[in-house]
């Protein structure tokens, strides 16, 4: 008999999904739990796997087109069996009215650690990401000529990037310093409409309701962070003379920032906390955001139970974190349901901005660069300290001002004095 296949709900935040690419063509056999398509939710492109056994026999929403949740995706049944789609869909209709097929412009799939296919001018297929196949399309590469370092040979997003800075085109190593080299043509560009991925979207809806919502106000302190990059270095000349397997991980100063902020959300538990409408919730964890950019927006996995870990810990979760999230194999219990969020920029370069909170967190910390900065230090002599601006946006119906301070006082200590944290 056949049956709809609808549209599943993958992530808390999902609203709308659309479909990647198809794994599997019409007519073709699915087993039960197997991998047959490729779907686009808010924060990452994922497999998912069948719910029914039998066979593909209409696909209803194409490659690259979104559509609402439960909506019908494509019918299963047996081999060559015939059914009447409208019926179908009339039955799926009167169980969820909501539930209708929205036509929509391609969106840009996320590249997932899934493996799709392409031909080559050969005929024969090669294996490349979906971010790796609109790479190569955009830019006019045959994706038959990369090789490919991704699991099993498939082509990745790297390895088109590789192939797009190797210099084809442009002089060789071997032209001569003072050879007359012909500038290119520039190309002639006009506008471009980039159509919206699940994840842009979503991000821009939650952002906007994040600062409509919340009433924000900022609070700013500039921190010596000496003290920590001296212990930070010791941390990881320690681990650089490590003999044997498993070294330990090198701690990064957004590792140490981590640390500091679950200690300090444990001290003042007003501000690891969200507004509830009719109460404000405290909560006994500091889970921490830590936002990460990736090809097409922003995701933030979560470090669990930040306030109980050590740096090592800490470095040792965030660099699985972070490697996973830019590959797009986090699942959704990784980059949801954080209570407190952390924003660097300072590696770019930026000396200090403000950050739009992450509902439904109460606050989020935007980092700055740590810069050589003339300072009246403690004996009221001018000496040059390693400074870092720190601003936190604050939800001001959890957190007032006061105990917004109160928390960049003890944050501010915590990295001043690193050493205090093991206390």
């Amino acid at each position: 008999m056949a049956l709809l296949i609808e549209m599943p709900k993958l992530s808390d935040t999902m609203e709308e999904g659309a479909i990647a690419a198809w794994l599997k063509k019409e007519g073709e056999f699915i087993e039960e739990g197997e991998a047959f398509v490729e779907i686009e939710t808010d924060k990452a492109t994922m497999e998912y796997n069948s719910p029914e056994e039998g066979y593909l026999l209409k696909i209803i929403v194409d490659g690259g087109q979104a559509c609402e949740l439960n909506a019908p995706i494509c019918v299963v049944g047996e081999k060559g069996e015939s059914f009447d789609l409208d019926a179908l869909l009339a039955e799926a209709q009167k169980s969820a009215p909501s539930a209708e097929v929205k036509e929509e412009a391609p969106v840009a799939a996320v590249s997932a650690p899934v493996a799709s296919t392409s031909t080559a001018q050969s005929g024969e297929k090669v294996k490349a990401s979906p971010l790796a196949k609109k790479l190569a399309k955009d830019n006019g590469l045959d994706l038959g000529s990369i090789p490919g370092t991704g699991p099993g040979g498939r082509i990745v997003q790297k390895d088109v990037e590789s192939v797009m800075k190797s210099g084809v085109g442009a002089p060789s190593l071997g032209t001569p310093i003072n050879a007359t080299i012909k500038p290119l043509p520039l190309p002639q560009i006009g506008d471009q409409d980039i159509p919206n991925s699940m994840m842009r979207k979503t991000i821009a809806k939650r952002l906007l309701a994040g600062k409509n919502e919340a009433p924000h106000f900022y609070l700013t302190r500039s921190v010596n962070m000496t003290k920590l990059i001296q212990w930070r270095k010791s941390l990881n000349d320690d681990a650089a003379s490590h003999k044997g397997d498993n070294p330990p991980p090198r701690v990064s100063v957004n590792d140490l920032i981590v640390q500091a902020c679950g200690r300090a959300l444990m001290k003042h538990p007003d501000v690891n906390a969200s507004w509830q409408g009719d109460v404000i919730r405290r909560f006994g964890s500091a889970d921490i955001s830590v936002a990460v950019a990736i090809p097409d927006g922003l995701i933030t996995p979560v470090v669990r139970a930040a306030h109980i870990l050590g740096a090592r810990d800490i470095a040792r979760a965030t660099k699985d974190l972070v490697g996973r999230a830019k590959s797009g194999q986090l699942q959704p219990e990784e980059y949801q349901g954080g209570t407190f969020s952390i924003s660097n920029l300072g590696m770019m370069g930026i000396e200090e901005f403000t950050a739009i909170i992450n509902p439904p967190q109460a606050a989020i910390l935007a980092v700055g660069a740590t810069i050589p900065t003339p300072w009246v230090g403690e004996s009221g002599e001018v000496e040059v300290q390693q400074r870092m601006k720190i601003t936190m946006s604050c939800d001001h119906r959890v957190v007032d001002g006061a105990v917004g301070a109160q928390f960049l006082q003890t944050l501010a200590a915590y990295l001043e004095n690193p050493l205090m944290m093991l206390s």
